[in-house]
């Protein structure tokens, strides 16, 4: 295994989510941005394993096509792919150029992590759902977010004009991008810090609280409302309150920007192992870290009619979101992220699955259904 291309000085923030790089980048990217460091318990692991009975499994591939699992993991770009079961490590699967040791990009699984701190405030009355957010945050006051509520914010129900194009390299995306310090900035139309652009967002039309759209700066905003309710710094309140009492064994880490302003829509990394510790806690409804109506409210999802309605309906039908986490419609609760970044919890199979990804795209809906398909294949293999 090799986890340093000869072509490192080629990768820079022009081209470092793209392939062949991302391959790399992926798992350094705080060689790249700036980032904080999320503090783990530090306990050392266990040996990798192998997929076991799993190497014999056969699966779709994007095409339709029968492939045995790892051919399949190796063919669709997966970095790192792992299966707790019943609170166990049972099997896992990595790249040749992956180093499983190494904090992989998680991208939106970030959100859903962010979810859980979120509910951790709440429980200590740090937070209530009800809070408008300019309560904590005055200089919102104006924008998309002034009169919105933390509730609003944590169901992606914030009535915002702004669209989510990862592509685009110019506009408001591009000018967010910039912002975080993902993207190389432009002498003629430099990004303000995350905060400030964050707060110059504007309302669309309808109310908030009424439609479903996807919007990465709502996560964004909300670490920031909670950095400002508990006056701590997001990467150590997430390292204090969930990473260290869990139990995890690597440091994480978050993306920053000039100002410090944390990237929780996208900017954490994490072991794959670490990932599916975070799944098998919400599996186990919070173990006394996460409050257990929390968890048991992502368990309810969100309002169905909003979803189907919503910008992500198609993906799950009979599904729903709540608090930065997918209710599949499948009986699987799941967090995910672009270039195929997953996290799926089977509670019927007490089974726990970790994809880390460095797919080409960022958005590929085939290659997403295919697998979930996997997904259900891996937790049904007995």
């Amino acid at each position: 295994m090799t986890n340093t291309p000869s072509h490192r000085a080629e990768i820079d923030l022009s081209n470092w989510r793209t392939r062949p790089y991302s391959a790399w980048s992926f798992q350094n990217a705080a060689e790249l941005v700036p980032s904080a460091t999320i503090r783990s318990a530090r306990q050392p692991e266990t040996p990798a394993l192998d997929l076991g009975r799993l190497s014999d499994l056969v699966v779709a591939d994007v095409a339709g096509k029968p492939r045995p699992l790892p051919d399949f993991l190796l063919e669709s770009d997966t970095d790192n792919f792992v299966v707790m079961r019943g609170g166990n490590l049972v099997a896992e699967w990595h790249a040749p150029t992956s180093d499983p040791a190494k904090p992989h990009l998680v991208f939106s699984v970030s959100k859903s992590i962010t979810g859980l701190l979120a509910g951790i405030l709440i429980g200590q009355g740090m937070l209530s759902l009800d809070d408008r957010l300019a309560k904590h945050l005055p200089e919102a006051a104006g924008s998309a977010y002034g009169d919105a509520t933390l509730r609003d914010l944590l169901n992606m129900q914030i009535s915002i004009d702004f669209d989510e194009a990862y592509l685009s390299r110019d506009g408001a995306f591009d000018r967010y991008r910039r912002a975080m310090l993902w993207n190389p900035d432009k002498a003629d139309d430099p990004a303000p810090d995350l905060k400030t652009f964050l707060c110059t967002l504007p309302k669309a039309a309808h109310p908030h609280g009424t439609r479903h759209a996807y919007r990465s700066p709502n996560v964004d905003m909300a670490a920031i409302i909670l950095e400002q309710a508990s006056g701590e710094r997001f990467a150590e309140l997430l390292s204090r309150l969930l990473w260290q009492p869990m139990g995890t064994h690597s440091d994480a880490q978050i993306t920053v920007d000039r100002a410090g302003n944390p990237r929780a829509s996208g900017g954490i990394s994490m072991t794959a192992r670490d990932l599916a510790r975070v799944g098998e806690l919400v599996r186990t409804g919070g173990g006394g870290i996460v409050p257990a109506d929390w968890i048991a409210s992502l368990w309810a999802g969100g309002d169905r009619a909003i979803w189907a309605a919503g910008d992500q309906g198609y993906a799950y039908p009979g599904g729903s979101y709540r608090n930065y986490w997918y209710d599949t419609g499948t009986g699987a609760l799941a967090a995910l992220g672009i270039h195929g970044q997953w996290l799926w919890i089977d509670p019927a199979t007490q089974t726990v699955i970790v994809r880390q990804s460095s797919e080409p795209d960022p958005v590929n809906d085939r290659m997403d259904q295919t697998v979930v398909a996997v997904m259900k294949a891996v937790s049904a293999a007995s």
